[in-house]
């Protein structure tokens, strides 16, 4: 008898410590399911419609990707106090750029980071502009019937998971642009990819923003940075448009000291231009301008310049190639989502690169949410993990030695893909992501020391 409880008090305790460690193993599991989704996350279905090319009726998964996911401004007559009392405080906090200068390692520029200036107020704007964006609805009705629609009210109620310490800001305000320049500086990146329309034009709710190149420009070279351009999928874009659009930048602002030009492996100064949904357009129309033989050729012209594609699926690196295009990017800052973001395939883009004689840019990001724009794609958030996950970006993107690494973003908001500063704000309906239990800064941190990191291994792929 005395054996027979013996082994039973043995069996309940082998059991109990069967099941902790089975918990415990399913925890590890969900954590790491955060920094490296399951590689079949881009053929599900759910993840494809958000895809222009694969889905006609869908919302697009960047919510930068202009048609749809812009906030179309209202008349609004109340002012952000929250706003005008970090921009106060912004104001005396700000450093003389010389000083800046003394305690920072030169700007890398390598580090390419993507940047956008559609943001605005009723102080600057008359109105809010994409802080009231709306709430986007599903494709499907059945599935959207189940989700709340209208859209976000500024400043408290903005279109983002994450709260800017600068508030509902205007990308009008100079202090902001500065205060920006100052964040982008202090990470140690060097060239910022400045969101593009051609004048006039603008994303299907947004406001035209060439007028605001100039000034970013300016800022940028105050603090050593320089200045590209993310063309965006414009009405009618084609290979005639883009070369007289892309005319148009270079003699406009190409002679401008932040504009900036990629010294190239034969030596030759030139251009760099991000092309945003270039899939859209097949390769016969971008062989005309991208190749030497193109009825519309811009090679060995005065507007010669370096055009990189963005790679979504495994077949676009065939039709990059195809259509004279000088290299690829992923954009995408969600793990697992598209092939051409999951970190797994970059090796292999890589080579393909490397025998075709393309740059191939990999896109890192801090993370990914946009369920305040769009609730029903809590599928696609991304946990930022403290700052793992975006640290494990970096080094995925290091492991294949790439010429330039580009961040998705500094400030896209609206997907929560940002490194600029946010801070903790709760309100009567809303509760705010945040970096804690870091600073609002920490994200610039991370980039500054994944910006030094790369300077010194870059050393060693040389030599």
């Amino acid at each position: 008898i005395l054996n027979y409880d013996i082994m039973a008090r043995f069996r309940r305790r082998t059991c109990i410590i069967l099941l902790l460690f089975i918990l415990f193993i399913c925890s590890i599991m969900m954590a790491l399911k955060t920094l490296r989704p399951d590689r079949a996350g881009f053929g599900d279905p759910f993840g494809l419609g958000l895809l222009p090319e694969l889905q006609q009726r869908t919302v697009l998964l960047d919510s930068r990707q202009n048609s749809l996911n812009m906030a179309q401004g209202d008349t609004v007559t109340r002012v952000s106090n929250l706003h005008s009392i970090a921009v106060n405080t912004m104001k005396a906090s700000m450093s003389p750029v010389k000083k800046l200068e003394e305690g920072l390692s030169s700007p890398n520029y390598n580090f390419h980071i993507f940047y956008y200036t559609w943001y605005g107020n009723p102080q600057f704007d008359g109105k809010y502009i994409h802080w009231n964006h709306p709430l986007l609805p599903h494709w499907d009705p059945k599935i959207a019937n189940n989700y709340p629609k209208g859209r976000h009210n500024p400043p408290e109620d903005i279109g983002a998971n994450f709260y800017p310490e600068l508030g509902s800001y205007s990308s009008k305000d100079p202090t902001v642009i500065e205060a920006h320049m100052k964040q982008m500086r202090s990470a140690l990146t060097g060239v910022i990819v400045l969101s593009w329309y051609p004048p006039g034009m603008a994303d299907e709710n947004g406001e035209p923003t060439d007028d605001l190149v100039p000034v970013v420009l300016d800022y940028a070279h105050k603090y050593n940075l320089k200045v590209t351009f993310h063309i965006e999928p414009y009405k009618d874009r084609d290979d005639r448009s883009m070369y007289h659009n892309v005319k148009y930048i270079i003699d406009k602002y190409g002679s401008h000291p932040a504009f900036y030009r990629h010294k190239t492996s034969t030596g030759r100064l030139l251009p760099l231009f991000y092309v945003y949904d270039s899939y859209v357009t097949i390769p016969e129309i971008w062989a005309n301008l991208l190749t030497v033989s193109g009825s519309q050729s811009i090679r060995n012209t005065p507007y010669d310049a370096l055009f990189i594609a963005l790679l979504v699926e495994e077949r676009h690196k065939h039709d990059i190639h195809r259509s004279g295009f000088d290299g690829m990017y992923t954009y995408f800052a969600t793990n697992g989502f598209s092939y051409g973001s999951s970190h797994h395939n970059w090796a292999s883009l890589k080579a393909f690169c490397d025998s075709n004689n393309l740059m191939f840019i990999p896109s890192v990001g801090p993370g990914y949410i946009d369920t305040s724009i769009r609730p029903w794609n809590n599928h696609n958030t991304r946990n930022r993990v403290n700052g793992k996950y975006y640290e494990t970006a970096f080094s995925a993107a290091l492991l294949v030695r790439p010429e330039i690494i580009s961040i998705t973003s500094f400030n896209e908001w609206h997907e929560g893909t940002q490194i600029e500063k946010a801070v903790p704000k709760r309100t009567g309906q809303v509760v705010y992501l945040d970096y804690k239990p870091h600073k609002p800064n920490v994200y610039l941190e991370l980039t500054q020391k994944w910006s030094e990191k790369y300077k010194k291994e870059q050393e060693q792929w040389l030599m």
